[in-house]
Formats: structure tokens, sequence, C-alpha cells
């Protein structure tokens, strides 16, 4: 199959619609139907169901939308990749280090200054980015090198390094009852009176169902808790960033946060091991 037969493809099975299709690619309806069953014929499969009044996907066309668009995606992030070195090897080279808002901010700092005083270090260009979106941006090609959290990111088919590992701690409003104990549990969170815990979009945008407050960053979480609408479970680290109107509080069994740097497996950047090497020797 060609690149060219798949990203028509996908935008008709996206689309389910020819004329929609035909439109986002910018080409005419004509070739593109022809171009769709001359890839129906080299499989040998039916990938569109077009006997009806809608077009829809066949067994077959599911599998090659989802096996498509995984292509497409290492295609893409092939060439971004492929750029990137040849600005290196013309004597421009850089990092693109992505990280979540409003997490891991000490160690962001403490890594780019290491990095900085290192022989031979390149200028890095950092994305602050919502939550979920690290590891997509990396094996998309956009960036070099990544901090994610275990348990909430997900590291499969991504080299890493642990960077350390700390407890969480509830953030509450100053004030509140709860910020009197030395500790607290899960379950006095849970269904806490006005102050649910907010809700955070999967990987895909989308929010699990729940009464807490949607949230896309943590600036906004705290500003929400702050306001007396939500509470938080937050790495312990945060707390030196938590203002005067707010409060935290150990939660002894929130499962413990691990920091990792990680980058693609295939990747033969000189300046991503000297940045992951710096991040690993940090105090």
């Amino acid at each position: 199959m060609e690149t060219r037969e798949l990203r028509y493809f996908v935008a008709v099975a996206e689309e389910l619609h020819f004329g929609r299709a035909a439109q986002r690619l910018g080409i005419a309806q004509p070739p593109l139907s022809r171009a769709i069953r001359q890839l129906e014929r080299r499989l040998g499969a039916t990938l569109l169901d077009r006997s009806g009044r809608v077009v829809a996907l066949t067994a077959a066309g599911s599998v090659l939308l989802a096996e498509g668009r995984a292509a497409l995606e290492a295609v893409d992030a092939a060439e971004r990749r492929t750029r990137r070195a040849a600005l290196a090897a013309a004597g421009r080279p850089g990092v693109v280090l992505v990280t979540k808002a409003g997490a891991s901010s000490d160690l962001l700092a403490r890594l780019l200054d290491a990095y900085a005083a290192e022989p031979g270090a390149v200028p890095v260009d950092v994305i602050l980015c919502g939550p979920a979106e690290q590891a997509r941006l990396l094996r998309e090609g956009r960036a070099d090198v990544a901090l994610l959290h275990r348990p909430f990111d997900s590291t499969a088919g991504l080299h890493t390094e642990e960077l350390g590992t700390e407890g969480q701690v509830a953030v509450l409003p100053a004030g509140h009852p709860l910020t009197a104990r030395a500790h607290v549990s899960m379950a006095d969170l849970a269904g806490l009176p006005g102050l649910p815990l907010p809700r955070w979009p999967d990987p895909d945008g989308t929010y699990p169902p729940g009464p807490g407050p949607r949230v896309r960053d943590h600036a906004q979480l705290l500003q929400l808790v702050a306001l007396g609408r939500a509470c938080a479970v937050s790495p312990a680290s945060s707390r030196t960033r938590l203002h005067g109107d707010l409060a935290a509080v150990p939660v002894l069994d929130a499962p413990p946060v691990t920091t990792v740097i990680a980058w693609p497996p295939h990747s033969r950047s000189r300046a991503v091991a000297d940045l992951v090497r710096t991040a690993t020797r940090l105090p």
C-alpha cells in the first residue's frame, strides 16, 4: 500500500462520506472513489459498505482504519524527526521537551539549569501540555523527550529512566476541617460535601462520568479548590507551589507517583542522551 492510498482511505473512513472526504483531501470525488476501489482490489477485501444510503465500514475496513492511522502517524513522526536531525547536522541542533503544565516544575527548572551548564548543551524548547498528552506528542515525533508520571501516564513502547518517587497530598481550601489532621485517606475525600474530586480527560479527550468538575490543567484545578468547588489529590512536591488560600494534607493510601524521563527507543540524538544523563544525575 502507498501512504497516499492510506490517507485517502482514512479520510473516507472518518468522514463516512466520499464528498466530504474529497473536500477534506482537496481532490475531486471520482479519483478518490477509484483509489479506494483499487485499494480494495489489491487487498482482496471490501473495506466500505456502499449498499445503503450511508457509507459504513466493514470489519476489514475497521481493522485498516486502526492500522492505517498508526502507520500514518509513524510516517509523520519519522518526517518530523528527520527534519530535526537535518537541522542538527546543519549546525542548528535542539531538543524539544514536553511536560504536563504545572507538574514537576521544580524538577524541570533544575534539569534545564543543570543541562545548560553541560559542555555541548543545545537549546531546549519546552512544550507545556495538558494531562495524558506528553506520550502522544513523543510518539508523534513532535517532541524528543518527555517528563511522565506513573501510574497516570503510559510509558508503553518508550525508554525511560526513573527520576524519583513521592507520595500524594490532598489539596483543600485553607481552613477546611480536614486540614487540621496529620493525614487523610482516599475514603475521607470520596464524596466530600461540596468538594468533589475533579475529572481529568482521557487520552482521547473524553471525560469519564462523575459529579466532579472537568479540568484540563493544574492551574485551573487549584483555582477551583481555592473557590471551594473541588478538592484534589496531587504529588507531594506540588505543595511548594500552593498559595496561602490552599492547604495540603498527606493521603496515606494514595498510590505513589514516579516521575520518569522518557524518549523513543529509536532515538539516536546525542543531545537527548546528554539531557537524560543530566536528569539521572540530579540530586
